[in-house]
């Protein structure tokens, strides 16, 4: 079979389209490649769709703790610390079982026992967490002269908070918000070790790198594989970020704008 083939058989069975049955034996480097590289396309749907959602919540999360409100501020003072305090694994496991605890209690929740829907979920409420932390951080950080100086031109309430606060705060957390990104991106290899399982082998990249190294008994090859196919997606996080950075700090000189640094959560 040529290399070719093999990519047309496989490169989007992880979503169910082509060759239903895996490889067997005599695995080739391109078996792997491909089915490797097509079980990233959900770790890209997990992670594009958590980040995505989970920007919107985590900002609202952040001006809750901010607030002088205790109903605003426990609530979300106590999520923070729910969901940044317990590790990520330990959510999926819970999570998983109270959905499927769920399912027998009403058919509306079957679908929560799927990676598809649950996994992301928690995905969402972790990196929303996280994000939060970060965007709260940027609220005080933001100068109060900034601040006054809207107060000065009549500016209150939602137009204040629309044109200095958040882009200021924005600003500020970005490289920070960026380094989540990819740790979400990262975190994404948990999902199917966790207790989500994988319908039909439906799994991510991590799930087709384990299956090679199981049965070729050499995780040399599978799991270098992985790890290419992560530095690549991480290569295009930081850059497309990059450019977001540069767009929020268009209005400041060159030697003022925050640079973009990587510096990877190796602990969580």
């Amino acid at each position: 079979m040529s290399c070719w083939q093999t990519i047309q058989d496989y490169g989007l069975r992880s979503i169910g389209i082509g060759e239903r049955l895996l490889p067997k034996t005599d695995f080739t480097l391109c078996e792997q490649f491909t089915l490797i590289g097509s079980g990233m396309i959900w770790n890209i749907y997990f992670g594009v769709l958590a980040l995505i959602t989970g920007f919107f919540f985590a900002s609202a999360l952040a001006i809750g703790k901010a607030s002088s409100n205790r109903l605003y501020r426990k609530p979300a003072e106590w999520f923070i610390f729910l969901f940044r305090g317990s590790p990520l694994f330990i959510q999926f496991f819970f999570a998983y079982f109270l959905f499927l605890n769920l399912k027998g209690v009403h058919p509306f929740f079957d679908p929560f026992t799927a990676a598809w829907l649950g996994a992301l979920i928690v995905l969402f409420l972790n990196t929303s967490a996280y994000t939060a932390e970060i965007f709260y951080g940027a609220l005080l950080s933001i100068p109060k002269g900034d601040v006054e100086a809207a107060d000065a031109y009549g500016m209150s309430g939602w137009p204040r908070f629309r044109r200095i606060v958040w882009p200021t705060m924005l600003r500020l957390a970005w490289p920070a918000y960026t380094n989540e990104a990819i740790f979400l991106f990262h975190a994404t290899t948990l999902v199917y070790f966790s207790g989500f399982p994988a319908w039909r082998q439906k799994g991510d990249a991590l799930y087709y790198a384990s299956y090679f190294a199981d049965k070729t008994f050499n995780p040399f090859i599978p799991y270098p594989i992985l790890a290419f196919y992560f530095i690549i997606f991480t290569l295009i996080i930081v850059g497309v970020f990059g450019l977001i950075n540069n767009r929020l700090n268009r209005h400041l000189p060159g030697e003022r704008r925050s640079k973009m640094r990587l510096r990877p959560n190796l602990i969580r």
